[in-house]
């Protein structure tokens, strides 16, 4: 096992992966821009060294300052969480050329599984569905034919994209012109790579992915999946374990094909595979393997009472799993919700300043992950998230009322924030039936509206 790790990131998934390091008896290195000298995260760490100037260009993508900051420290292994450098296959190689070892996948799985349109041809090879695609399309002319061939609508993804970045929906000829460009525009700025590929689009299906672990001895397991339907812009709000729409029969069927999609690759460490699920016909189709932890992926924990962090620890350090498949089962539902520092009222635009007061929920079946505390401050530098509201009940029905309790209960100042968003949700009748898909939002615009009406919250 690992005497010491450095922690490549910022925020509460840094103070996540510090205590479970803790819990194993890890001593861990914290990382941090000028800007969060005062964060909570440095002061949880063991040892904390600054590695550059607010922007992320210069301080948490800033490779070499990292691999420097680990070295000094004398940490044996780097833990990049999610976004940053976690699918950056240059720093993991650099990780391995300094003898440090990256805790996720090997740099050669995460440039195959990032390359969109590579992955699925790999994946389909290996049996596992997938929807009409293309392959890279250079040109309109080539885009245009293809979307002849499979009708409209249609989706442009960047073929090094991700997290829901880099895609545009055409219904018709004209405004896949129109897209063709931009969407090439978008991918280079995002993903430095302006290659796009070609799926049908299928608005009114499920966004279900579920959880690999895989060790270094050819063992892999699933842990069932999450529904992550409820999207803006195709970017995930609330996230939930189990999926109501799966059954034990489909939840092992869809954890099969999973499972067969990460061997096709030899995949090692911990990994979300998702999937689009048409609920009414009980199929499924391949959208992308994600290697690295989830945002989301505390609904799994709560479920399946299991730390996937220490999970990809013990996975980096050569350790074997110690379960069997036959034995993991979900007990509960869990949900979670991206609080995060936005302005529903004014397109979710994000917002700043510093936090002046503070109470965070909490009593039975909630859990808080979070970076915040009383006086700090919140920057423009980095991404929106504040914290994750996770619950968990026996019930569905549970689970949403902990959870509405729980935000009634989040109390904070300083910045404008989409509770009052989310709360809305979690009180739509449509939610509550889990009568949901991708294309929720979109049809409950009303949400949005509620969301600009000030709330009265009454006095504790």
């Amino acid at each position: 096992m690992f005497n010491k790790i450095l922690i490549a990131n910022r925020g509460e998934i840094a103070l996540r992966i510090m205590r479970a390091c803790r819990e194993m008896g890890i001593g861990t290195v914290a990382i941090y821009s000028e800007v969060d000298r005062d964060s909570l995260h440095v002061r949880t760490a063991d040892e904390a060294i600054c590695v550059g100037p607010p922007p992320a260009r210069d301080s948490y993508l800033n490779e070499v300052n990292i691999i420097g900051a680990a070295l000094i420290t004398g940490a044996e292994a780097i833990h990049p969480g999610y976004g940053f450098l976690a699918e950056n296959t240059r720093f993991v190689e650099i990780c391995e050329s300094h003898g440090l070892k990256f805790i996720g996948p090997s740099a050669d799985i995460i440039a195959l599984m990032g390359n969109k349109a590579k992955a699925r041809l790999v994946v389909e090879k290996a049996g596992v569905p997938v929807l009409p695609g293309s392959g890279i399309v250079e040109d309109e002319k080539e885009a245009l034919f293809f979307a002849r061939e499979v009708g409209f609508p249609v989706i442009l993804k960047a073929s090094g994209g991700g997290g829901g970045k880099g895609m545009r929906v055409a219904n018709d000829y004209d405004e896949l012109k129109q897209l063709f460009n931009i969407a090439k525009l978008e991918a280079k700025s995002f993903f430095n790579d302006d290659r796009i590929y070609i799926e049908k689009y299928m608005p009114h299906l499920r966004h279900v992915e579920v959880q690999v672990v895989c060790d270094e001895f050819g063992n892999a397991v699933h842990f069932g999946e999450r529904d992550c339907s409820v999207q803006r812009r195709h970017q995930k709000i609330v996230e939930e374990a189990p999926c109501i729409a799966v059954d034990l029969e489909l939840r092992n069927f869809m954890g099969d094909m999973a499972l067969r999609a990460a061997r096709a690759v030899d995949y090692k460490n911990v990994g979300t595979v998702e999937f689009l699920l048409d609920e009414e016909k009980r199929e499924f189709y391949f959208i992308e393997m994600n290697t690295r932890i989830q945002v989301e992926h505390p609904v799994t924990e709560m479920v399946y009472n299991i730390d996937l962090i220490k999970e990809m620890i013990r996975v980096a350090a050569g350790m074997k799993l110690e379960y069997k498949q036959r034995d993991i089962m979900p007990e509960g539902h869990s949900l979670e919700c991206r609080v995060n520092a936005e302005d529903a009222a004014s397109h979710f635009s994000p917002s700043s300043g510093k936090i002046t007061m503070l109470d965070l929920p909490g009593g039975p079946g909630i859990r808080v992950d979070t970076h915040l505390f009383q006086g700090c401050v919140i920057t423009p530098f980095y991404d929106s998230l504040l914290a994750k509201v996770i619950s968990k009940g026996a019930t569905r029905e549970e689970a949403i009322h902990r959870m509405s309790r729980a935000l009634r209960e989040f109390r904070i100042e300083g910045v404008v924030t989409n509770i009052n968003f989310l709360r809305r949700i979690l009180n739509d009748a449509f939610f509550a039936q889990g009568d949901i898909n991708t294309s929720y939002l979109e049809k409950n615009q009303i949400l949005f509206e509620f969301a600009k009406v000030p709330e009265v919250v009454p006095a504790y």
